[in-house]
């Protein structure tokens, strides 16, 4: 697993052309079902690229935090949409 997002970025091309090649049929049955589920709908893609990012924050799955923010930008989430601290109820 990469370290860090740089080295993360640099490897994914490199890492999916692989995973095609090896599982041609289920890399593209989950690109379909991927792009499928993000479409904006009742949510917005942007919106789902955040629960996405959550998800994988609370997996701990670094690769999927690293594309989630990537994706949640493309979407055109801001910095602030990130992180906007919030008093938490008790």
């Amino acid at each position: 697993m990469a370290e860090n997002a740089k080295e993360f970025y640099e490897r994914i091309g490199r890492d999916m052309e692989r995973m095609k090649q090896a599982a041609p049929d289920t890399i593209r049955g989950f690109g379909t079902l991927f792009q499928n589920v993000m479409k904006n709908g009742a949510l917005k893609t942007k919106e789902k690229e955040l629960i996405a990012l959550g998800i994988g924050i609370a997996q701990r799955c670094g690769p999927c935090i690293n594309m989630h923010v990537q994706k949640a930008l493309e979407a055109g989430n801001t910095r602030e949409e990130f992180w906007r601290p919030r008093a938490l109820p008790c």
